[in-house]
């Protein structure tokens, strides 16, 4: 009886390994609508000439000091921008900051404590502390989730930090999710491509998010290498 258990849990392996090849043929024929390739890189450029030109814009986090010159006050040295992307500020209450930069909120305080608490007052706002920039890693790793973003970030480094991607995943279906120019844009890269120097790696940015996909004919392999059991031992020949 263990035999013939053992001859079916082989043959139903057998069966599933069958399988791989013509799920395979199945997926080669997938048109993702995602660009892949050269393409791929296209997409998700970023031309640094028709950036505007760099400004850090205030948000929710954000911590940040607030001088009124001559009246210590109403001067704030620390305070920290609220999850509405606010601050209360001595006689003049709230004052919205998300989206604006440190010098555009100065004019604005300044104006609002000009219309009625002081005569041309100058305001300085300085940022003391930034909030964190992030990336974040989904689908077939071992480890996904949102990261902080440090300059020179790559592809690599990201799924590095999210331990890599499972036994699972398509290593050529790795998805680059990206905002420019007001526009969501993606581009879709192979790993295997990446790592072997066949094409670049691929530079982020923050808000970046890279999804890595789910391949059914590896899922398939992995589920028949664990269906077969383990029979053979090597044993000297007499």
């Amino acid at each position: 009886m263990t035999g013939i258990r053992s001859t079916t849990r082989l043959m139903r392996g057998a069966m599933l390994l069958s399988s791989l090849a013509l799920l395979g043929a199945c997926q080669s024929r997938l048109n993702p609508v995602v660009p892949a390739g050269e393409a791929g890189y296209t997409a998700i450029a970023v031309d640094p000439a028709t950036l505007p030109v760099p400004r850090y814009a205030l948000g929710a986090g954000d911590v940040i000091s607030v001088r009124v010159f001559d009246e210590a006050a109403l001067s704030v040295d620390e305070i920290v921008v609220d999850n509405a992307g606010v601050i209360s500020l001595p006689l003049i209450g709230d004052v919205r900051v998300a989206g604006r930069t440190a010098s555009e909120l100065s004019r604005d305080i300044e104006a609002a404590y000009a219309a009625a608490y002081l005569r041309d007052p100058r305001v300085s706002v300085l940022v003391k502390k930034g909030r964190v920039q992030t990336i974040a890693v989904e689908g077939e790793v071992e480890i996904p989730g949102v990261f902080p973003y440090v300059q020179g970030q790559t592809l690599l480094t990201a799924l590095a930090l999210a331990r890599s991607p499972t036994e699972t995943a398509s290593l050529d279906q790795i998805m680059i999710f990206r905002t420019a120019g007001g526009e969501r844009v993606a581009g879709r890269f192979d790993l295997q491509a990446i790592r072997g120097g066949r094409m670049p790696d691929v530079a982020l940015l923050p808000g970046d998010t890279i999804v890595v996909g789910y391949s059914s004919v590896r899922g398939l392999f992995v589920d028949a290498i664990r269906a077969i059991p383990v029979l053979g031992v090597f044993r000297p020949y007499p």
